[in-house]
Parts: C-alpha cells; structure tokens; sequence
C-alpha cells in the first residue's frame, strides 16, 4: 500500500480516461437503485485488493459521449437513486468523473445523489489538487481509506475494512470534519459461508 504526500499523485500525470466497466441498475455499490462507473487505475496498491486488473490506467476502453449518454437515459428512471463512481480510483480520473458529475448536475439538478468510494481519506483529499477539491465538493456521499487486510471485516455496510468510512460530504464539508452518514449501520454478526458439500 502506498501513502502519497499532498498533491503528489496529479491526475493529468497518470489517468488515461479510460474506464474498466459500467453497470447499470445494482444494489451493492451504495443506497438504492445505482448506476456504477468504474473508473480504470489506481495507485495506492492495496494488499488483498479485490480488483487488481481495474489498478492499470489503460485498462478496459477509453470513456465516451456515447456512454455518459448511456448513464444519463439510465439515471432518467424514477427508481433509480443515483450514480457511484468507483475504480480503480476515482480522483485520479477527475476528468472523466467531473465529466459525468456535471451532466448529472446538470439533467437532474440534485434529484440523483452521487457517491464515490476512494483510497485518500476525506482530510488527505482536504489538502489536494484543485480537480480533486472539485470533484469531492460534487458528490454527497464519500467512502474512503485505503483497503487494510489486517482491518477485513465481512460485516460492515459498504466497506471492506474497519478503518474505512461512509462520510457525508456536503455535512463534512459544511463543519470542516468527518461527519459519518446517518444511515450507515453495521450487521452485528456475522454468518458462516454455506459450503457446496453442506447442500443436499
């Protein structure tokens, strides 16, 4: 795992705008009916990180007007609440996510809220770029830190390790810290995994 140092890591040095996939109406990625873009590279190289392919910057096909079409006739369905932008990691590819945010700004005014899960912490990205400023002050919802394998817990809503949090951003800006999202609840036990050779 790597820990950059302020405005170390510049998104015009790395991201290749290229996206590894989208999925449309899911529920894993976030509260209610989503659309997922899946940014493609990221740097922070996590132990035991579930997506390492999505870590190369030239990974999947380059972003197009015809996808974030594509994203905006999906977001038009009433039930779907809105669009997470993942990776790989999203605010090293600001230009394709500001992109996309400002469209949904743009169609749907605030009707569709944005989340975005990201390996920089709410005060490491406090101290960054300017896109990154930007890009974080256009979502409502952060969940961030990097994934610790030491820290895996199965339990958690959202997340995949202990250290990482689910961060209401307009609330957290507002007052200048962290403030973590009301609706955030963790299951508080966890199950065994059902073998194949348990079931008849």
């Amino acid at each position: 795992m790597r820990n950059p140092k302020p405005q170390e890591w510049v998104t015009k040095d790395f991201s290749q705008n290229y996206i590894a996939d989208y999925k449309a109406f899911n529920f894993v990625d976030g509260e209610g009916v989503r659309n997922s873009l899946y940014v493609s590279g990221c740097l922070f190289a996590c132990e035991g990180c579930f997506n390492q392919a999505v870590q190369n910057f030239r990974y999947g096909k380059p972003f197009t007007k015809e996808l974030e079409d594509r994203i905006i006739e999906d977001l038009s369905h009433d039930y779907v609440q809105g669009l997470t932008l993942l990776g790989g990691e999203p605010f090293l590819n600001t230009d394709v996510c500001l992109n996309v945010v400002d469209r949904v700004h743009q169609e749907f005014g605030q009707k569709k809220d944005i989340w975005s899960w990201s390996g920089y912490t709410f005060e490491e990205l406090l101290l960054e770029s300017d896109d990154k400023l930007e890009l974080l002050n256009k979502i409502d919802i952060l969940v961030d830190g990097r994934f610790e394998l030491s820290k895996r817990n199965l339990n958690l809503q959202f997340r995949g390790s202990s250290n990482q949090r689910i961060i209401d951003v307009k609330k957290s800006l507002s007052c200048g810290q962290a403030v973590i999202w009301d609706k955030c609840h963790d299951a508080e036990q966890g199950y065994e995994q059902i073998k194949k050779d348990k079931l008849i």
